[in-house]
């Protein structure tokens, strides 16, 4: 029987660490050679920044350059090299909030909340975002709004989570303005508004924000509080899918499986819903034997190649952008 699956709606309750400069502080304002990034880092944002090789940065972090510590503290957070470790990242990232580096200090909070290179300790997150919050940093907003949204470290309280997604909404954080919509679609803190969800899926997805993506994906899909549009739903799976977002990949293997907003394509759909169950996703394996009989050898070997492809570099490149946005 023909099936599609049903795409998981979620908020962003995953906290993020970041990278970018800030304007507000020493190392932002600082000569070109002072915010140099390393290549890796530079080349996963997508950012036309000024790249200095490893030594160099390595040696501003040691003259006390806060950009470069964090800086390093990313390189270690992605195991970039036989040397790097969360304990590594955990040193750069305090010297860097120790100058008042609010990047860092997020980087730093998101260490202590996940236990990375340390002991838990939600109490010296809280003290981390906060202090970045207090500079205007957008991403300790949002990531203030998830320790509140799930209750982690303090009293679940959605008022207040709703509060901190709003700032970070309104200053233009993608993770803020997508857990906003959420907590609009299901009325958590605030009246449900449907118009206010698909408004701030659709910012948040504009500026490439994996869950927002997924989520209107699912709404055009269903056409559930928008008009549905098969085909704009495969656009923003597809969005979601290049994003990292595992759960698109399911969908959009399944729409071209039935030629749902596309044409159908046999190959393609079991490359994504095959990465997909690399990725520990069982939902796809049904459909995976169906597939098979459809495809020659030749299309099977290039399919599942193409999926551990995808599915090898999915964990670093989800982890670096989470880095670098």
């Amino acid at each position: 029987m023909n099936r599609i699956y049903v795409a998981i709606r979620k908020s962003a309750g995953m906290l993020a660490l970041i990278a970018m400069p800030f304007a507000g502080s020493a190392s932002a304002q600082a000569g070109n050679q002072e915010q140099c990034s390393l290549a890796v880092v530079s080349h996963l944002a997508s950012k036309d920044e000024n790249v200095c090789d490893a030594k160099v940065v390595q040696e501003l972090a040691a003259q006390g350059h806060a950009f470069q510590q964090n800086q390093l503290g990313i390189r270690s957070m992605l195991a970039i090299g036989p040397d790097y470790s969360d304990k590594e990242a955990l040193k750069w990232f305090e010297r860097a909030a120790q100058k008042g580096y609010a990047p860092a200090q997020v980087n730093l909070a998101v260490m202590y909340a996940n236990g990375w290179g340390t002991a838990s300790n939600y109490g010296a997150a809280l003290n981390w975002l906060h202090a970045a919050a207090d500079q205007g940093f957008a991403r300790a907003y949002t990531n203030l709004g998830i320790l509140y949204l799930d209750g982690r470290g303090v009293r679940r309280d959605y008022s207040d989570a709703l509060h901190w997604f709003q700032k970070g909404a309104e200053a233009g954080e993608s993770g803020s303005q997508a857990n906003l919509a959420y907590m609009y679609g299901n009325g958590l803190g605030v009246a449900k508004d449907l118009d206010a969800c698909v408004a701030w899926y659709r910012k948040a997805a504009e500026a490439g924000n994996p869950i927002a993506e997924n989520n209107l994906a699912d709404m055009y899909l269903r056409g559930d509080s928008v008009a549905q549009n098969s085909s704009q739903a495969f656009r923003l799976f597809q969005r979601a899918a290049e994003h990292g977002h595992t759960g698109a990949w399911i969908m959009l293997g399944s729409m071209y499986a039935e030629g749902i907003g596309t044409k159908k394509d046999a190959e393609a759909a079991y490359m994504w819903l095959n990465a997909a169950s690399l990725a520990g996703d069982q939902r796809a394996n049904e459909r995976l034997s169906a597939l098979e009989a459809k495809l020659t050898q030749e299309q099977l070997v290039a399919a599942r190649h193409r999926a551990q492809q995808l599915q090898f570099g999915n964990g670093q490149q989800l982890t670096a952008r989470a880095l670098v946005q």
